[in-house]
């Protein structure tokens, strides 16, 4: 076969199949670094759109994430689990709303996904217990297990909505690279990693910056250099400033300060209590359920006056005030006069039927009269 030839046609193809052109389909991106947010889905956030201030939004962030890592350590999680749970938890309320979401039930829907994505699976229920747990100790209520009814039934299926609702808006993209490993590996770098001290505080800031939102600003290695920053300065301990140390790794100090400084407004701030928030909440939601009131109660008005069913069927006709007299006198007229026309008929009707019965009256008369004889 000459290179002029067309290519032979694939079996149970047909030639118009075969000479279409290939669909191109956009690229589907999934990669660890998704994890970090642009600076137009940081600013404004959903809860700060409802009405939320900054201060009570930094709490519920700092509340939900205390939660999960709470419960992590009483289901035995590894720590890699309840790390995941934290970061896609601040992910998803910068894609949601606190006055829109239940914050203790996503906080479940994020232990349960997880435990599943760091392979290290727990009930539903148990993630029930645990959490109902924690708060009856945190009020100061007596220790009761949870109660097996239509409320505890339909929690559970709360959770696992949540749990697919932040799938959804993840993108699925819920595999995230933690600095823990980058904190052993530059300890390496620097020659401490038998600073037990020194290795251990930079661990501790590394867990305490997960109720911070650093994990959705800044990359893993930013956040690991930020936690040596800290620990030491702390301690006093002299890191290497020409070349920076920081510089090798290619971060940049100024990302270094600004994690440093949202670590240290979370230790700077008071411990937020539950009740409290959940009063902000409430009120929040009262106020967004009154404006969606409204707005319905417009949307309704005006689809009334909109809508075909609210206009006339046949024309109006428009009566001027001056011949309105007459026209309602020529219509009694005319009324009246096709009452007289019906009687009239009427009449008639009764009338013809009273000559057929008078004369069948005589025709049978006549006839008996013909027997007789």
């Amino acid at each position: 076969m000459s290179s002029t030839d067309p290519p032979p046609a694939m079996p149970g193809v047909s030639a118009d199949q075969a000479h279409q052109p290939e669909e191109k389909w956009g690229p589907v991106v999934l990669t660890i670094s998704n994890s970090v947010l642009p600076l137009e889905k940081l600013s404004p956030t959903p809860s700060s759109l409802d009405g939320m201030t900054q201060a009570v939004e930094d709490d519920l962030r700092n509340l939900g994430c205390n939660l999960i890592q709470t419960a992590g350590k009483l289901l035995k999680l590894p720590q890699v689990a309840m790390a995941t749970g934290c970061v896609m938890f601040q992910r998803f309320f910068y894609s949601k709303s606190f006055v829109r979401y239940s914050m203790e039930v996503v906080a479940m829907g994020c232990v349960c996904l997880a435990c599943k994505v760091e392979e290290a699976p727990r009930r539903a229920r148990d993630v029930i217990n645990v959490f109902h747990h924690i708060k009856q100790v945190r009020q100061g209520k007596p220790i009761k297990p949870v109660i097996l009814d239509t409320e505890y039934i339909s929690l559970k299926n709360n959770i696992i909505k949540a749990e697919r609702r932040v799938l959804k808006e993840l993108g699925f993209c819920v595999h995230i690279k933690h600095p823990h490993k980058l904190i052993v590996m530059y300890m390496q770098l620097l020659g401490y990693e038998q600073h037990d001290k020194f290795v251990q505080m930079s661990w501790n800031f590394m867990n305490d910056s997960l109720r911070t939102d650093g994990f959705v600003r800044y990359q893993p290695e930013t956040i690991a250099c930020a936690c040596i920053y800290l620990s030491a300065r702390k301690l006093g301990i002299p890191l290497p400033k020409k070349p920076s140390w920081y510089e090798i790794l290619n971060v940049e100090e100024d990302d270094i300060r600004d994690c440093c400084y949202r670590i240290i407004c979370l230790y700077q701030r008071s411990k937020p209590v539950q009740e409290e928030l959940d009063k902000v909440v409430n009120s929040l939601k009262a106020a967004l359920d009154d404006r969606r009131k409204q707005a319905r109660e417009v949307a309704s008005s005006v689809a009334a006056v909109d809508s075909p069913a609210s206009q006339p069927s046949s024309p109006v006709r428009q009566v001027e005030n001056t011949g309105g007299e007459e026209d309602r006198n020529s219509r009694s007229q005319e009324r009246g006069q096709s009452r007289k026309r019906k009687k009239h008929k009427r009449e008639r009707s009764h009338s013809g039927s009273d000559r057929d019965k008078k004369d069948k009256r005589d025709k049978k008369d006549k006839r008996d009269k013909k027997d007789k004889r």
